[in-house]
């Protein structure tokens, strides 16, 4: 299986960004291939511009394609995610996530920001076509405790993060066995 995730933090090393880092940890136990997308790896210019033309979107529109499902990890600035991580997805064709299972994570400075990963984010992976979305995870300021780019997570986010790897690795493994099963099922009818 193999995974795609989106850093939509305009910095290199963010507490949305470490969520990714724990989750991509947890999940490469499981032998998932991860590949990892942020601002700083695209073309800063092709993403303003819609350049769908851009080596470095083409590769992340390839990327996605060729996934199983993604990550997408965002911090949350006045109750939504990142403008960041909209530039990303807006290079992205309209179906991109179709066929995908998506786990959203978020981090904000309070409890006050929860719900921007449903009501903001969430309505845009719809759009995407996600096949599906995942509750997601979202962390507070306080419980990502960081010191010269490493981060640690407090115990609870830890758990709700090993959580929500495991019910991402079940809901691809249940797509990927779906998918085998109607493969198998034309064949035989054929």
């Amino acid at each position: 299986m193999h995974i795609v995730t989106l850093a939509g933090s305009p910095k290199a090393f963010s507490k949305s960004s470490s969520l990714i880092g724990y989750l991509s940890q947890r999940l490469a136990a499981d032998a998932i291939q991860i590949q990892h997308f942020s601002v700083q790896q695209l073309h800063l210019p092709a993403l303003l511009t819609g350049d769908f033309q851009h080596p470095s979107v083409v590769a992340l529109q390839a990327a996605v394609a060729q996934a199983d499902g993604l990550i997408i990890a965002t911090p949350v600035y006045k109750a939504s995610f990142s403008g960041v991580l909209k530039t990303i997805l807006d290079v992205l064709p309209q179906d991109a996530l179709a066929h995908k299972t998506v786990l959203p994570v978020a981090s904000g400075g309070s409890l006050a920001h929860l719900l921007a990963l449903d009501y903001a984010l969430k309505p845009v992976l719809s759009a995407l076509k996600a096949q599906e979305i995942l509750s997601g995870v979202f962390a507070t300021d306080s419980q990502i405790q960081t010191h010269a780019e490493q981060a640690v997570l407090d115990a609870d986010l830890r758990e709700r993060l090993d959580q929500a790897a495991a019910q991402l690795v079940h809901a691809l493994r249940c797509r990927r066995s779906y998918v085998s099963h109607s493969h198998a099922e034309v064949a035989y009818s054929a």
